[in-house]
Order: structure tokens, then sequence, then C-alpha cells
């Protein structure tokens, strides 16, 4: 025992002062005790460095349970429960870019079962707190504007901390925290791989897009040329569909006594004016002409503040008699390719969506990701999320499931496991706990072993020939597309989102649920050619959203967000890594160890694995 608490501790870099060790030891369940230590270290302010740890630390940590071994016979103590420690809200940010689709704020807390305890156990907080009675069978719902704080010692002073302000795009109302209750070893856990084989029928399973071996391209000219000539054309086929264009003209058909204009262009440049106007440049494949958006109609100019080069788009103008086809017009209307609205759809099964879980680095959370794994074998959780989880058909891993080699400068340093082959063996071994009648869908990210530009082949098997070898697994590209018995999801890791951060004010990695909406409006997931996603110039842009999707899920920024646009569902998924010094660099706060769900109904769950 004692080995395997020290191993364990120092594996993950943390060194146990002689009192914290026997602290640990003397608790009821040691090894357990161990794991919820691990999980609040690393995801607080230890994340790579080896830190000591002593038993003051621990006792100070809020929500932790420390069981200890009491010699008392006679009498059963009571259970002081600690007090809960409430997640502050903020207000509603940037109500105009929202439109009244940003979600009012809650916190949704299920209360931990009631469990049973020897006349030997005794449950010990950290410090005196009042106690709270609640029916195990009621559901904790608070919804507030401020958060409790804990009183200082009186010897203390109190640590004044700026807090974060809440992101208004984090799904609070949908969150479910899952209980720390283990299931009893007298309840047969159902289908676990090692167990019992797999009856599950996955039929209705389909890969509707897979770019892994459908990628042609010689890097030349041409090729580039080839490439904004389909997505030219995919997209104005689109658009021509919209009801403004129906009667639309290439620019070299545009007559000299012509005043009406409605064009479908690809956009050059934009630039503001020095009066204040936006002059867009635009072409199509017979020509170009300038587009002036006056400062002096505001919804225009909210539009064509979004506005990024190489995007394809609807434009309503005007110009003067007796000018030529390349004179200067003036907008009346911008119009995105945008998506129709789609009916919700109701499915009879769970599906679980993952990503930047970064086995391999010192900052994974791993006894979070194992917490998420025994959940979804039916093995941990109340009894109503463990039913969640045996609903549970497919789990979709939307890239970065390995830390990688090399993909920033010093990442060496925060790596744990420093071969790309062992990180996905290790991937292998942790995956390969999950019950085989779960489907995963593995798409890679920039941090896998695939090639770096867009679209990515699925990760090769020679770099992951252990996570090949588990039949419940499916390799993809990034992106993909795949129909879940009907359910259509469009996968991609989100590298373009950085683009469409730098590219407008409006946009934010924390507000990265506003940047799918805007993926969906253009009908683009990557639409800024040659800026920080590397895009690949075949014959054909993968990255067009041909197929209007259920599901738009993302990852890549490892910040939980979720939002619904004319009835799809769009998830960014998170991380299971805690804040990386390169993520420190650019004030990227993560929100580890949550895990979206579309349970049975087709209702949107997030799921905590961490406090």
């Amino acid at each position: 025992m004692t080995a395997e608490i020290l191993i364990k501790f120092a594996r993950k870099g943390i060194i146990l002062s002689p009192e914290a060790y026997d602290l640990i030891k003397n608790s009821k369940n040691p090894i357990n005790l161990s794991s919820e230590i691990i999980v609040k270290l690393k995801s607080g302010n230890y994340s790579k460095d080896m830190v000591p740890v002593d038993a003051t630390t621990i006792m100070r940590m809020e929500g932790l349970n420390l069981e200890m071994k009491s010699p008392i016979k006679d009498e059963k103590p009571k259970a002081i429960k600690p007090l809960e420690t409430k997640t502050p809200l903020s207000n509603q940010r940037d109500a105009e870019l929202e439109k009244g689709e940003t979600t009012q704020e809650k916190s949704i807390e299920l209360n931990k079962p009631k469990t049973t305890q020897s006349t030997a156990e005794a449950k010990i907080t950290t410090e005196e707190k009042p106690k709270t009675t609640q029916s195990t069978a009621e559901a904790k719902i608070t919804t507030e504007e401020k958060p409790e704080l804990n009183k200082p010692k009186a010897e203390e002073k109190p640590k004044e901390e700026s807090k974060p302000k809440a992101n208004p795009g984090y799904a609070s109302e949908h969150v479910v925290k899952i209980e720390d209750a283990e299931v009893s070893k007298e309840v047969e856990v159902k289908y676990k791989r090692n167990l019992t084989e797999s009856k599950v029928n996955f039929d209705k399973f389909k890969v509707l897009k897979d770019t892994s071996n459908k990628s042609y391209t010689s890097g030349e000219i041409g090729n580039l040329i080839e490439y904004f000539q389909n997505r030219y054309k995919k997209l104005s086929g689109i658009l021509e569909k919209r009801p403004e264009l129906r009667t639309w003209q290439k620019i070299n058909e545009i007559t000299e006594n012509q005043t009406d204009l409605n064009l479908i262009v690809m956009i050059t440049d934009i630039r503001n004016t020095k009066n204040g106007h936006y002059l867009i440049e635009v072409e199509d494949d017979t020509g170009s002409m300038p587009i002036l958006v006056s400062k002096d109609n505001d919804e225009l100019i909210r539009a064509a503040r979004n506005l990024m080069r190489d995007e394809v788009i609807g434009v309503i103008a005007q110009k003067r008699a007796g000018q030529s086809e390349n004179q200067l017009a003036i907008c009346q209307n911008l119009i995105d390719p945008d998506v129709p609205r789609k009916d919700r759809k109701e499915v009879d099964f769970g599906t679980v969506f993952t990503s930047d879980i970064h086995i391999g680095s010192s900052t994974f959370l791993e006894d979070a990701f194992v917490r998420f794994t025994r959940w979804l074998n039916g093995d941990f959780g109340s009894e109503e999320q463990r039913e969640m989880a045996n609903n549970v058909k497919y789990m979709i891993i939307g890239g970065d499931i390995v830390d990688g080699i090399g993909v920033y400068p010093n990442q060496d340093k925060e790596l744990a496991i420093k071969d790309i082959t062992a990180q996905y063996d290790e991937a292998a071994r942790l995956v390969g706990d999950i019950r085989s009648d779960i489907k995963i869908i593995i798409t890679p990210g920039n941090h896998d072993a695939s090639r770096v530009a867009e679209p990515q082949p699925a990760v090769p098997e020679k770099y992951a020939k252990s996570l090949y070898k588990l039949n419940n697994v499916e390799f993809l590209s990034n992106p993909s597309t795949v129909s879940l018995d009907g359910l259509e999801v469009l996968i991609y890791h989100g590298r373009g989102i950085d683009d469409m951060v730098m590219g407008s004010n409006d946009f934010s990695h924390e507000r990265n649920d506003l940047v799918m909406k805007e993926f969906l409006r253009k009908r683009h997931l990557a639409p800024l050619y040659g800026e920080r996603t590397p895009l690949a110039s075949e014959l054909e842009d993968h990255l067009v959203i041909d197929s209007v999707p259920d599901v738009l899920h993302t990852g890549h920024v490892h910040i939980n967000t979720y939002s619904n646009y004319k009835g799809i569902h769009c998830i960014n998924s998170g991380t299971f890594q805690t804040q990386t010094e390169f993520q420190k660099i650019y004030n990227i706060v993560p929100t580890p160890a949550e895990v979206p769900i579309i349970d049975v109904g087709g209702n949107y769950k997030q799921l905590k694995f961490i406090d």
C-alpha cells in the first residue's frame, strides 16, 4: 500500500510530506483519496513542476471528504457535509451579438446518495461548517447572481482574488456533476470489454464524409486555383437557392445602364475608408469590382464587421447608370449562404462528445478521465447517472487524443510520455477499458500524428497500432461527417476558430459558440486562407459545409460551450488537460473534465468529472 500511494503521487510530480502520507494512509480508502487529491491539485495551481504537499494543504481543500479509520466502536459519528462552493454567474454579455439566443445561466447539481457507514467510520471536514440535511431523492437547483464566500479565519486576512467573468457561452444550466458513488461489487456490469462480447447492432451507423483517401494535390499553383474555383462553385450553388439571388448574374454580365445588381462573389479584400465606410473588393470567375458599405447603414456595418477574405457571399447592390461593370457599387444587402432551420431529432440512445484529451502530457487529468470511463462502464455515479451511461451508444473523440511531440516550443518539458507511439499505446490502454458496445469515433487534431494541413486524414495505423486493434474504434478524417442512427454529426477539431478570432473583434476563444454559429452562416469551417490554419490546396474544398448537420462538434480551444442555432447543436467539448504554460501566455483558461452528452430524447447535458 505504501509504495502504491507514493508511486501514484510521484508519477504526477507531487511529493508528499510524512504528515500528508499518514493522513492519507489512515483514511478509509487511501487509493480513492489519493486520486481525489491528485485531481484537485492538477486542476488547480500545480500544473507541471515537482511540488511538495503537506497535510495542511490537503485539509484546506474544499469539498474533499476524508473518511478516517476510527477507534470508536460504540457510536456511529454523524457525517458533516462540506459546504458547497457555488460557481459565480456573470451578467449577459454582448446582447447584440447573441440576438436574444443566449440562455440564462443556471447551475444544476445532483445530491450525493446516502452511503452505508460502519460504526467505525466518520466523515471529517477541514473546518467547522453548518450541517445541511436534504433528501437523497431531491435535486438541488441553484440560480444566483453572487457566489458564497468562505469566511476567513480570524488570524488570516482574506485573499483578494480576481475571478474571471463567467462565460455566457458556457451552458451551466445543462451541467450535471457526476456523483462520487461507486457501484457495489454485487452489481453486475454488462458489456464490459473483458467480460462480455458486444451484441449491439451498429448497422445504422454510416460514414457520410471521410477525406482520408481523397486527398489529391501536387502543391502547384494550378491546384490552388482549382481549390478556390471549387469553393466558389459549391457555395454559389447554395446561395443561388436563396430567393433574393434567383436572378443573380456574373460581373461581366453587368450592362452599362443597369442599376440593380444581384451578385454571388468571393471577397478578395476588405478595408475601412478614412470616412468610416467599408470597401469590399469582390470577384467571380469573370471579373472583379469594388462594393461600398456605407457607415450610415448600421445593420450592414455590423454584418460587414464579420466578413472574411476568401468567403463567398451574395451581394445586392446599386450603381449609377452609365458606369461600367467594374465601377463602384453601393451595397444594399449582404447575404450569407447560411443553413435552414432543422427539426429536432429524437433519439433513443446517448452520444458523448470529447476532444483534447492530451494523453502523454504531464497536465493530462488521468484520474478524471478514468472516472469518466468507469462511469461509461456503469461503475460510477448515482443510479440515474448510471442509467444515462447505460444508454450511451456512441463516443466521439474530436482530435488531440494524445499530446504529440514538438507541437509548440518547449513542449517536451511538459510531457510525461515523450514517444508518440507510446502515447497512442497509453491511449489504447485507457480507451480499451470502455465497454465494447460503445462505438468510438476518433478524428485527428493538430497534436496528432497526422499531417498538419486541413483536411487531415485519419491517424495512420503505424503510429496507433494498439488503438487500431480495438474492435469498436473507427478512425476518420478531420473534418468528417457521420450518421449515428440518423443523427448527422459534423466533427471538426476547430483550428478555424483561431482565424475567426483573429479576424474579428466580435469573436473570442471563450465564446467559441458564436464562432460555430458563424461557421454555419458562412457554410465553411475555415474560410480565411493563408493564416494560422494551414489548408491544403486540394482539387476540392472539403471544409465547405455541404450538408446541414444536426450537431456541429468542435474542440481545440479547451473551453466548453454550447448553443443551439436553428435547431443545430453547436458543441465544444473542452478538454481533459489543465492549463499549460503555452496557454498561460495566451490567457486561455480551460474547462477540464466536462463531457457533453446528447441523451435519450435529444436532450443536451454536460457532465462534470472533477470538482
